[in-house]
């Protein structure tokens, strides 16, 4: 087995077991610290990333260890009684960044994200694929901000454990079947597209993301 593909499956063995370790939070009588400190983890990673990458590496985890050991400190309480309104905000605000990513790049004047995508893979588009993807970028801005309205409805309207169940095993299946219904559209409406592989698109959406 590559290195990579090690990586993949750890990295989709630790999503798994996050998954389920939050759904056991939210319907069972988990220890409500174990919520707390799952529902913080993912928001706390994301600021070390953050931190990490400014000029100083070494001061900002520091300072951020600090605030946030105080933060903590202060409202843990309160943490522990409504862990499960930091997973939905949490959720909510990275489906609302994913839509407006998406929705921003179909602004006039800009290049939609999946017409970008595609010009790195294949070079030059042509003007039918330049409508198609940005057909796609619409839809999966569409996507992003269904799923993120549905999940806010669910937990106000439905038992925790069907909105626990649809947040953390239905999105991603969702997300690849969608995924799957425009591969197959693409090959029907585009027929003498080159077909990119997973591995192309993956490798293209990293480097777009790591660019400046």
């Amino acid at each position: 087995m590559t290195p990579g593909r090690l990586r993949a499956l750890l990295l989709a063995a630790l999503v798994l077991a996050y998954a389920l370790l939050e759904h056991y939070t939210n319907v069972a009588a988990a220890p409500p610290g174990l919520g707390a400190a799952l529902a913080i983890a993912p928001l706390l990673g994301a600021l070390l990333l953050l931190a990490h990458r400014t000029q100083r590496p070494w001061l900002a985890p520091l300072l951020l260890a600090l605030a946030a050991t105080a933060v903590l400190l202060r409202f843990w309480g309160e943490l522990e009684h409504h862990f499960s309104w930091l997973y939905l905000l949490q959720q909510c605000a990275t489906y609302l960044a994913l839509a407006g990513t998406f929705g921003r790049s179909l602004l006039p004047g800009r290049v939609p994200l999946c017409s970008r995508w595609a010009a790195m893979i294949h070079g030059p588009l042509t003007e039918d694929v330049r409508r198609y993807t940005r057909s796609v970028t619409l839809a999966w801005t569409a996507f992003f901000a269904a799923v993120m309205l549905l999940s806010a409805v669910l937990y106000a309207a439905a038992p925790r454990s069907f909105w626990s169940l649809f947040a953390n095993f239905l999105v991603l299946p969702l997300a690849a079947l969608l995924f799957a219904c425009e591969y197959a559209l693409r090959r029907r409406c585009l027929p003498s597209t080159p077909r990119a592989t997973l591995g192309q698109m993956l490798r293209v959406y990293l480097a777009d993301t790591r660019r400046p």
